[in-house]
């Protein structure tokens, strides 16, 4: 009788425990390197909280720019987000698991882009 035996080993082909296919998560990692802003986050309070805020801080710094809210969780977990909300710019994690204040975001939307 065998009580500690080794554990078998799972592969797992994606952060979100295989529970997606191939053809989302190359979707995913495609769409994660377009230049733009975006929320990722369930579309609870806190992720449009956070939406609101982005979207002054961009009237405040006078850019044009679209807010896209991502909702997909196979897209969320491809850029490695595992708490929500998640704040990216340009393809990049810049803020996750808190609401920002319309300062906070402004200071990071201008670090990320290269205008601080």
């Amino acid at each position: 009788m065998k009580l500690f035996g080794r554990k078998k080993e799972t592969e797992s082909t994606c952060c979100c425990g295989g529970s997606c296919t191939p053809e989302q998560m190359a979707q995913a990692e495609q769409e994660k390197t377009a230049v733009g802003i975006r929320i990722l986050g369930s579309g609870c309070a806190k992720c449009n909280a956070l939406e609101d805020a982005v979207r002054a801080a961009l009237t405040e710094l006078g850019m044009d720019a679209t807010v896209d809210h991502v909702t997909d969780f196979a897209q969320i977990a491809a850029y490695g987000v595992m708490t929500t909300p998640a704040l990216v710019v340009d393809g990049k994690v810049v803020s996750y698991g808190k609401v920002l204040k319309k300062e906070e975001a402004m200071e990071l939307i201008r670090k990320a882009r290269g205008l601080a």
